[in-house]
């Protein structure tokens, strides 16, 4: 069923945003070092039943498979169809919402280019941005409802990302979190204080953290920007714990009952939006949900 971000609002209580897109494809078979952007074309059916399992646990916004679906990130062989599989993935999202039982909103997901910009690093900004059209572009096409930004560390990147959004739909809502991993900073030293600061006056419509070393993390971001002030909406979500080594692979051991009562504190905290990152699956979301809708 179709919404819009001010829909979602209007009826004052929390929104469940959905968890980990990664996860589940690395079980279904996603090889390491691939993109998963690829199964957009090649396994449409397997993104969409991740959607819809989402939509099920009680999700009301759900990202597109599109996180790292930049010219920078995306494997060799589909650098040059960045726009046709961000259209797929938003095409792909768009269908599972259109026939949940309840409002659904799809959100574009961008993620970062996983570059440095000038004068750190070699990408120029208006590179950056050229390449964030690419993919703003396809996910208009396809249909979503908000352009979401995540996992960001440097503001100028979000300012890219943000600019590209701006000048392929004006008019569309823009979403960016960032990821506070670094002793409550972001990797470029940016903290929840700035952030919210910055974004605010690029005019997002919300804003939060994602990703990072899990819960205790990001309600701390959460609380931080909720006490500098702000009447956006603020958006917290958190990774499924901590991250473990094991045999090489990150394995993330917080249950959906921690996750659940994760969602309840964070909420206390000032998040009105609240979903997972890394590590969660439908069963995480759930829990979430039940716990936001007891309140």
């Amino acid at each position: 069923m179709r919404t819009s971000f001010d829909a979602l609002l209007a009826d004052g209580q929390p929104i469940v945003a959905d968890g980990g897109m990664g996860t589940m494809l690395f079980a279904q078979g996603l090889e390491r070092g691939d993109s998963p952007e690829r199964w957009n074309v090649e396994r449409p059916d397997a993104i969409r039943a991740v959607q819809r399992a989402y939509i099920e646990a009680g999700a009301q916004i759900i990202l597109t498979n599109t996180f790292g679906g930049n010219r920078y990130r995306l494997h060799e062989d589909l650098r040059e169809r960045a726009t046709e599989l961000n259209r797929a993935a938003a095409e792909l999202a768009r269908a599972e919402a259109d026939a949940a039982a309840y409002p659904v909103l799809v959100a574009g997901d961008i993620g970062p280019t996983g570059r440095l910009l000038e004068p750190l690093g070699d990408l120029a900004f208006e590179d950056a941005v050229a390449a964030f059209k690419e993919q703003a572009l396809g996910l208009v096409e396809g249909g979503v409802d908000v352009l979401w930004i995540e996992t960001m560390s440097d503001l100028e990147e979000v300012r890219a990302a943000v600019e590209a959004c701006r000048e392929v739909a004006p008019a569309l809502p823009v979403i960016a979190t960032m990821t506070f991993d670094t002793k409550g900073r972001t990797m470029m030293g940016v903290t929840p204080e700035k952030a919210l600061a910055t974004l605010s006056e690029l005019d997002v419509v919300a804003l939060g953290a994602n990703c990072g070393n899990g819960p205790d993390e990001i309600e701390g971001v959460i609380a931080k920007m909720h006490d500098a002030g702000t009447s956006l909406p603020l958006i917290a979500k958190a990774n499924a714990g901590l991250p473990r080594l094991e045999a090489g692979v990150a394995v993330y051991h917080a249950t959906p009952d921690v996750m659940g009562e994760y969602a309840g504190r964070v909420y206390d905290l000032g998040a009105r939006i609240v979903g997972a990152c890394c590590g969660s699956t439908p069963e995480h979301i759930r829990a979430i949900a039940q716990r936001l809708r007891s309140n």
